[in-house]
């Protein structure tokens, strides 16, 4: 069982060092290469904080992840698409979904859904999915299933939620599910699968939701 309390230890460290070595507004790159960094450890503290079922504590550093990533994205290259989804990720992980709402249109304002990478029009797909836009995020997700740059059992699950198909949901998030209890690093080094809690829950609000079971998972 992962100590959790040294991983939400270690990220709080890693956000308060960023912090203190924030390059003025002058350095543009510097400055959005080092708020990214701080908004994804902030992130690593809310999963940890989620794990340990301290959900309060977990909210309040998804918060400051959100804020960090918002703040990242004027002063990032064009593309830059993993904000937003760190962004509505986070609102997801710490279940505010009128955050989630905000943040979704937000970033579909942005021109996600339009995007010429998957990623970003992973980050329309999971905008529209959190909005009800199911017919929308469909279309996104297949493209991307099958698109190569792109994990097929994520691009499979967005697609179930979005056609709202329990039973071919249940075999592609299993899939997703393995991917991250076979594989040997995690971002910000937290054994977390958390594109499976984000997709259960969006599975969940159509009552779609998979039993799933795995310690890479909240026990709730």
């Amino acid at each position: 069982m992962p100590d959790w309390a040294s991983h939400a230890a270690r990220e709080d460290e890693r956000y308060r060092d960023g912090e203190a070595r924030l390059p003025d507004a002058e350095d543009q790159d510097a400055r959005q290469r080092q708020l990214t960094r701080m908004g994804n450890a902030a992130g690593g503290a809310g999963l940890s904080h989620l794990m340990a079922g301290d959900t309060e504590a977990a909210r309040e550093w998804f918060g400051r992840a959100v804020e960090r990533y918002r703040e990242s994205f004027p002063l990032a290259p064009p593309g830059s698409w993993g904000r937003p989804i760190g962004m509505v990720k986070s609102r997801i992980l710490s279940d505010d979904w009128s955050g989630a709402e905000a943040d979704a249109r937000w970033t579909l304002e942005q021109g996600a859904a339009g995007a010429d990478s998957p990623i970003g029009r992973y980050a329309g797909c999971l905008a529209l999915l959190v909005l009800g836009r199911d017919d929308e995020a469909r279309v996104l997700a297949d493209g991307l299933r099958t698109d190569e740059e792109f994990p097929a059992a994520v691009g499979d699950s967005l697609a179930f939620i979005a056609a709202q198909d329990p039973v071919g949901y249940v075999e592609a998030i299993e899939a997703v599910l393995d991917s991250f209890e076979t594989r040997d690093e995690y971002l910000e080094d937290i054994p977390v699968a958390d594109t499976v809690i984000v997709l259960q829950a969006l599975a969940g609000r159509r009552d779609m939701a998979a039993d799933l079971s795995s310690e890479l998972l909240p026990a709730y």
